[in-house]
């Protein structure tokens, strides 16, 4: 790249991938010399880009956190997905970013290219955020998901406070997996250090975190299993061959307030409904917790586990008849 300006944009798209490049693969992205490229890397810094540089045979460039953030590079998708987020971070699960939100969308939009202005628009009228219920789940700390995201994309242990649902505090060790959102909650999926086992943490019962600079080795979950999956496994009681999905007659919002963990995950279905997922290694006891459910519902599979709902309708109706409805 013989245009000094192209080519140091090009090095500044680089960096801002979240790893470490030597010298001798931006040279060769570049189409320069390693001389080029640490001449081109000087120049970053002079303009406030904290560009680190590591010695040995293992070193190169990455960028860090600096003193003040300096202009970003994005490409159309990641603009679209950010005013995306933006736009609906005020009806999200993390609390106290309401105002920065649209301030940051403010400044987003004023710079959006006009190519991507209709797909951002005609996403955000399609796209409609429910309303938090009265009895809405505690939202997550934004500082929280940060540091927790910030772990989990450089694999660090993080040392943290987590409080039970029975209001037991105890202090863990873990390395960051996944974050993942279900429902109106935040969860982190994380390898327990001290107990040497995969954990799935509620982020808004996380206090007091903070990295510890020690990284740990690249680890999947057992299976196989994505972050997603194992998470509503988490959720739904633990893990289950038979998986079972319904369409509950409420909007995600209320039924967030009713349906609880225990059940399974929800996601919305449109503004009257949403899509429960449950999941357990028997129909019969799969059948038992969707008929605790205190929302109106349809079973849209397993149609095996249909009899199984049907049985249970029809004690309970014998167990009422001489009763007056």
């Amino acid at each position: 790249m013989r245009d000094p300006s192209g080519r140091l944009l090009r090095l500044l798209s680089l960096l801002q991938t979240p790893r470490e490049w030597q010298g001798g693969e931006l040279a060769e992205r570049l189409g320069v010399t390693a001389r080029t490229v640490r001449r081109d890397i000087d120049r970053l810094r002079e303009l406030g880009y904290p560009v680190h540089a590591t010695r040995g045979g293992a070193g190169g460039y990455r960028l860090t956190a600096g003193t003040a953030m300096p202009p970003l590079l994005l490409d159309d998708d990641e603009a679209t997905a950010i005013a995306i987020g933006l736009r609906t971070a005020a009806a999200g699960a993390v609390t106290g970013i309401e105002d920065t939100s649209l301030r940051a969308l403010a400044k987003i939009e004023q710079v959006l290219p006009h190519r991507l202005r209709p797909r951002v628009a005609a996403l955000t009228e399609a796209a409609v955020s429910l309303p938090p219920p009265d009895a809405a789940p505690p939202a997550a700390d934004p500082g929280v998901l940060a540091l927790l995201a910030a772990a989990c994309v450089t694999r660090e242990h993080v040392r943290f406070t987590y409080t039970a649902a029975g209001g037991e505090q105890t202090r863990r060790l873990a390395q960051p997996h996944r974050l993942v959102a279900a429902g109106r909650r935040w969860y982190l999926v994380a390898h327990d250090e001290d107990r040497a086992a995969w954990r799935t943490f509620r982020a808004d019962r996380i206090t007091g975190p903070h990295r510890t600079g020690v990284r740990g080795p690249a680890r999947e979950l057992p299976g196989g299993a994505d972050a997603a999956s194992w998470t509503m496994d988490a959720l739904a009681g633990g893990s289950g061959t038979i998986r079972a999905r319904l369409l509950l007659h409420a909007p995600i919002a209320e039924a967030a307030g009713q349906v609880t963990a225990w059940h399974g995950v929800l996601e919305p279905a449109g503004a009257d409904a949403c899509l429960l997922h449950t999941r357990s290694d028997s129909l019969r006891f799969l059948a038992h917790r969707i008929a605790l459910l205190p929302v109106d519902y349809t079973l849209l599979d397993p149609p095996e586990l249909a009899p199984h709902l049907a049985a249970i309708a029809d004690r309970a109706a014998r167990a009422v008849q001489d009763f007056p409805r």
